[in-house]
């Protein structure tokens, strides 16, 4: 099982940033799916995340209103879209998928995790 997380990169504050994340259809097309992101020296944090309908999504609140997370079935991929970007995201971000069909808030709820892709962001 093979998690591919794409699109960080150096930014600055107030710009935008696409992550993304392709992964198996027999892997997540009936399991939620998630983001997540550590920066140094903290603790794993929940980002995002999606049932696998996609109908529903929900936020952490320090991102609430700036990122949007999405799910394209078609190419078995999910996206982060993240706007008004903060210094305080700065951290590597991961994907991963659910052991249910419902995406939850605890690391431990998900199975399956890429590999990260770090964002930057300079004030």
């Amino acid at each position: 099982v093979q998690l591919q997380a794409s699109g960080g990169g150096l930014v600055q504050a107030g710009d935008s940033l696409r992550l993304s994340c392709a992964t198996s259809r027999r892997t997540s097309s009936n399991n939620g799916m998630g983001w997540f992101r550590q920066a140094p020296g903290k603790e794993r944090e929940f980002v995002a995340g999606i049932d696998w309908s996609g109908g529903r999504s929900f936020y952490a609140d320090s991102v609430k209103g700036r990122f949007t997370i999405s799910r394209d079935y078609g190419k078995s991929m999910m996206s982060l879209e993240m706007n008004s970007l903060k210094p305080e995201d700065t951290a590597t971000y991961y994907c991963a998928v659910a052991r249910a069909a419902s995406a939850s808030t605890p690391g431990d709820a998900y199975r399956y995790w890429g590999q990260g892709t770090q964002v930057t962001v300079s004030s």
